[in-house]
């Protein structure tokens, strides 16, 4: 046969008799752009009435599908299309690995070496089931055993009998539509004619189920992060942002603007594997943040602590520095997945089963709390659609918009711990050596008056014998009340005991009542009566409680506290206070005596 009979054979199609009596119809479908190789398109037609003439309309039927361009040109495998449609798809390094890691444990081991356009509903549909039934994929045994790790090792209690669990149905739904995406783009390049994935449900999205920490529960996570003034900033930043793990590891001074109190979301660190990488926000956009003047107080503490250990070290910090960083210089940011473990490691040491992403739940929730409209708390939290994804998760929580953010979430916010940075205040609330112990026990007793004004402690010896502790250790303890202003006298002197001159920081949680509203006044002692320590805490316009203080007054003559409202007032709030004194009467004052901490606090207004 000459060269051109076999070209126009070709271009015609074949139709041959096989030896069971069935006629294979076959047509030249061009070269397989995969393997390389010639592409036939194959159909045979069974014997019965009519056998030619179905088998002639076949061959039509493929010649013209062949030049419109309907038939698919190759016959590769499931694997090589997922392989393929990975190479052009255009997402995240984060998201590509994700997808990546799904196909290879759920997909492939299945139907990877099935041809892609012998890929049906059926198979996807058992698929599915399969995920729904076991995330391992067990074969049923019941003598199985998931082991802790895969290496050789002794088997321990860790070593379990395995129990089948289900993949879960968000990412069931991630699988589904990585398969259709290949599979479309598939149909494009004229691999497969059809997308079996669009005649395949997925399972249902599941219901918003967002879970914030209470308010009770975010101010016992805020209280332990304060052991740690850098870490404690940085957990106060996450629930008055907002904001995602990555754009605050990202943050740089340079985006913050203490003067207006404003913040600037522009990137975000994606972590792949050990591999960090400086990247654009999720939603690709950067989004303006209003800050009410608490956290903006925050940030300069911390700023300044930043440029002290940058002093100390001979660095400099620059404006291009991360905010939040382990090296001196701000050059480095933080790692996001370490930033998850410490958190979680912290709600584990108080007992709470809450993770780092309940804190976005949280400002959401206390921003639509107070007021503030759904668009504006999408737009803080860089939820793209315009809020829907805001309005669908966070619908319960919605109320009349009548606040601004920065402002509504500030008044919100639990309290911060009255100077974090005082040593006595860190020593009382958290000691964490036998020093310190020995220390807030005999500022206790001096306290409690079991060792009065002008007596003296119990030698170093005794002590040291009493406690079970070295002569040393006792020594550094009454160092440590000297610094405090409780013991006074030279080395090698026996120290004196001194009233208390420091500034304590004491939760008060009995119900505020006005003077009027109070029960009558019963006859305080005379050690009450003259001029002596208390402990006031003063609260401004919306309830804002200031820092707790150790002042000196009497209760005989309760005009002797205004001068201290009004010196406290004046420091904290110097813009609001300033001409006049119109604007006490928006302010309260507290009173407990030293000497009785668990006293209820009396209040004055003026």
């Amino acid at each position: 046969m000459t060269r051109a009979k076999a070209g126009r054979r070709r271009q015609r199609g074949t139709i041959d008799r096989l030896p069971s009596g069935a006629l294979r119809v076959r047509v030249y479908g061009g070269q397989d752009p995969v393997s390389g190789k010639r592409n036939t398109l194959v159909e045979v037609i069974e014997p019965g009435p009519r056998q030619e003439a179905r088998a002639e309309a076949a061959r039509t039927r493929l010649l013209n599908a062949v030049d419109e361009q309907r038939s698919p040109r190759t016959s590769a495998t499931l694997d090589q299309l997922l392989d393929r449609y990975l190479e052009t798809l255009d997402v995240g390094a984060t998201t590509h690995r994700a997808y990546t890691r799904y196909l290879e444990l759920h997909v492939r081991p299945f139907l990877g070496r099935t041809k892609a356009g012998a890929v049906g509903a059926e198979a996807l549909d058992s698929l599915y089931a399969e995920l729904r039934r076991c995330r391992d994929h067990c074969s049923g045994s019941a003598k199985r055993v998931d082991h802790r790790t895969s290496r050789d090792h002794e088997c321990d209690d860790r070593c379990r009998p395995h129990r089948c669990r289900p993949l879960a149905p968000a990412t069931i739904r991630h699988i589904h539509f990585v398969l259709n995406g290949a599979y479309s783009r598939g149909v494009r390049w004229r691999w497969v004619s059809v997308n079996p994935v669009e005649f395949v449900s997925p399972p249902a999205k599941p219901p918003p189920d967002p879970q914030p920490p209470s308010a009770g529960d975010a101010a016992r996570l805020l209280n332990e992060a304060w052991r740690d003034l850098d870490w404690g900033a940085l957990v106060w930043l996450f629930m008055t942002t907002g904001a995602r793990r990555g754009e605050l590891c990202a943050l740089r001074w340079s985006n913050v603007d203490l003067e207006s109190g404003t913040l600037t979301i522009r990137r975000a660190i994606a972590q792949d594997g050990r591999a960090l990488q400086e990247k654009d926000t999720k939603t690709h956009q950067q989004r303006r943040l209003a800050l009410d003047a608490e956290t903006v107080e925050v940030l300069r503490d911390h700023r300044e602590r930043c440029e002290e250990r940058a002093r100390a070290l001979g660095v400099e910090l620059r404006p291009e520095a991360f905010v939040f960083s382990l090296a001196p210089d701000g050059s480095a940011s933080l790692v996001p997945g370490s930033v998850t473990q410490r958190y979680s490691r912290m709600a584990g040491r108080l007992g709470l089963d809450t993770h780092l992403h309940n804190l976005r739940h949280y400002s959401a929730t206390e921003l639509i709390a107070a007021g503030v409209d759904v668009r504006t708390v999408a737009g803080r939290l860089g939820h793209s659609g315009g809020g829907v994804t805001t309005l669908r998760v966070y619908a319960a929580w919605v109320s009349e918009a009548d606040q601004r953010a920065a402002s509504g979430l500030g008044s919100r916010m639990p309290e911060r711990p009255a100077g974090p940075g005082s040593e006595m205040e860190r020593v009382r609330r958290d000691p964490r050596s036998a020093r310190e112990r020995l220390a807030v026990e005999l500022l206790e007793r001096i306290q409690s008056g079991v060792v009065p004004e002008g007596g003296h402690l119990p030698g170093v010896k005794v002590l040291a014998a009493e406690q079970g502790l070295a002569p040393s250790t006792v020594h550094r303890a009454f160092e440590l009340l000297r610094e405090w202003g409780v013991l006074v006298g030279a080395a090698g002197e026996r120290p004196t005991v001194v009233a208390p001159s420091v500034v304590v920081d004491r939760p008060v949680e009995t119900a505020l009542l006005e003077p009027a509203e109070r029960e009558p006044a019963r006859p305080a002692p005379a050690a009450e009566q003259a001029a002596s320590y208390f402990t006031v805490v003063v609260r401004g316009p919306g309830g804002r409680r200031y820092p707790a203080r150790v002042v000196t007054g009497s209760l005989i003559d309760p005009g002797t506290f205004r001068a201290h409202l009004l010196g406290i007032a004046r420091m904290e709030d110097p813009e609001v206070t300033g001409g006049g004194d119109a604007w006490i009467g928006d302010y309260e004052i507290e009173v407990v005596p030293l000497a009785s901490p668990n006293q209820p606090p009396m209040v004055f207004r003026w």
